[in-house]
């Protein structure tokens, strides 16, 4: 299967990124692993990216795209794939169909994680995370340490990362609703769309998941 996960910061697209993937038995293709990839290999599209992100500037629509299309040619993306990540806008949208028309391939799904505002809030602000190095993570909410601002493993100090403020989410979601968002209506009008309730557990979200893809074949 191809396959396209979007959802606002918070959903949880990485976690059923992972989880969907291995079930399905294809290839996890996430924009920020490609970045590093390429970018740690030192590859020419990797030192472009870096050019643009040193100088404090958006990487280039056409670098993304290109990085991705040589992900989904590798051997392992055959069978399919699930991309996390991208596409993030509609011209990216317009230039993944491109690509695949021009491979005679075509996106089987777009699934659309869908959660309250408020409780993707909630998730992203209540984050703790320790200062020493493994960190770990606590929530404040849904996994609080035992003492407050202390890690239970090895007594570090928790902070709140600055990206992680209610104020810096709620800027982080309006830049989704704007950029992002727009993606799930262009995709349903090739009925391509499935809409997830990304609450609850995590096993159930991906049973959903699972579930409607089943049923969308």
């Amino acid at each position: 299967m191809r396959i396209v996960l979007v959802g606002p910061p918070g959903a949880g697209k990485g976690t059923q990124a992972t989880r969907l993937a291995e079930t399905l038995h294809i290839p996890h293709i996430s924009t920020g692993d490609l970045f590093r990839a390429n970018i740690s290999q030192q590859t020419d599209l990797g030192k472009l990216a870096k050019s643009y992100m040193d100088a404090g500037n958006l990487v280039p629509d056409e670098v993304t795209i290109a990085m991705a299309k040589d992900r989904m040619e590798q051997p392992d993306a055959e069978g399919g794939f699930l991309l996390d990540g991208f596409p993030r806008n509609v011209s990216q949208a317009e230039a993944l169909d491109e690509l695949l028309e021009t491979e005679d391939m075509k996106l089987d799904a777009v699934l659309d994680l869908e959660a309250p505002e408020d409780e993707v809030v909630k998730r992203i602000a209540g984050r703790r995370l320790c200062r020493k190095e493994p960190s770990h993570v606590f929530h404040e909410t849904y996994s609080p340490s035992k003492k407050e601002g202390v890690c239970d493993v090895c007594g570090g100090e928790l902070y709140q990362r600055d990206d992680d403020s209610e104020e810096t989410v709620r800027k982080r979601l309006e830049v989704y609703h704007t950029k992002t968002e727009p993606i799930i209506d262009y995709y349903k009008a090739q009925g391509l769309v499935v809409t997830i309730a990304a609450t609850g557990p995590v096993a159930e979200v991906t049973g959903r998941a699972l579930e409607a893809l089943k049923r969308d074949q």
